[in-house]
């Protein structure tokens, strides 16, 4: 993936981060900015695990661990992020809206872009 689409997944993604801190109570961020950051830790996050552990413990692995899994990194990226409030329950169920808005607007990690240009060879 190009700079140009790393930058809209992360635009898009802090977008969908204010929709979810606006539905989710006990989960706020403070602006797009806070969103965009609390994004980028998401992902980078996401990519550390899913390189040490595979993808099925990662955010984006289905299944009560990448559930779990997700709402952890979304607690935890509070206390890096400035302006990111959560609860336990708060980050729980904003990985659960999250998690309900992928299912309908699917995200490609980058394992999955090298693992279809490796099978493509």
């Amino acid at each position: 993936m190009h700079l140009l689409g790393h930058l809209v997944r992360f635009v898009v993604s802090a977008i969908m981060l204010l929709v979810v801190s606006w539905i989710v109570p006990g989960f706020s961020v403070g602006g797009f900015w806070s969103a965009f950051f609390l994004a980028l830790v998401i992902a980078i996050a996401a990519w550390i695990i899913e390189g040490v552990f595979g993808r099925k413990i990662t955010p984006f692995g289905r299944g009560i661990v990448g559930f779990v899994t997700s709402a952890l990194i979304i607690w935890l990226a509070q206390f890096i992020v400035t302006g990111v409030s959560t609860s336990i329950i708060g980050a729980i169920l904003a990985a659960l809206v999250i998690g309900i808005i992928d299912l309908f607007i699917p995200v490609k990690t980058p394992f999955e872009h090298a693992s279809k240009r490796e099978g493509a060879k």
